[in-house]
């Protein structure tokens, strides 16, 4: 089974903005070269979570990964991507998607962010 993961942010009219996320996509194909990355957006940046699906889809993977970039878990993370998801699944029924918590809602997430405010305090 091919997989793929695919970071899922808001977007934004600044086009560096995206660099983090790129960063993060870099950093995941270097661990994991037999696993598809795709960056999507919700709005105002390409690809949309749509097209990144339809890329991975046409590509032959089977299984995806949805890691929504969000720290809080407001309207985009509750209600647009789970509408999102439920129709890529119905355009692509072949693949399984699965949507992580918000990277916000791991506490490894949480606990890097309290130590570097608590190291930056100290310089």
């Amino acid at each position: 089974m091919k997989r793929g993961i695919v970071l899922f942010g808001h977007g934004s009219r600044d086009p560096a903005w995206r660099e983090p996320m790129d960063a993060v996509a870099a950093r995941l194909k270097a661990q994991a070269p037999d696993v598809a990355v795709e960056c999507a957006f919700l709005e105002l940046q390409a690809p949309d979570l749509p097209a990144a699906l339809a890329k991975l889809s046409g590509s032959g993977v089977s299984q995806v990964t949805v890691l929504p970039m969000f720290l809080g878990v407001g309207k985009h993370a509750r209600e647009d991507l789970p509408q999102l998801v439920s129709a890529a699944r119905a355009r692509h029924p072949g693949v399984r998607i699965d949507v992580l918590p918000p990277v916000g809602e791991h506490a490894a997430v949480l606990d890097l962010l309290a130590l570097l405010a608590v190291q930056g305090s100290q310089t």
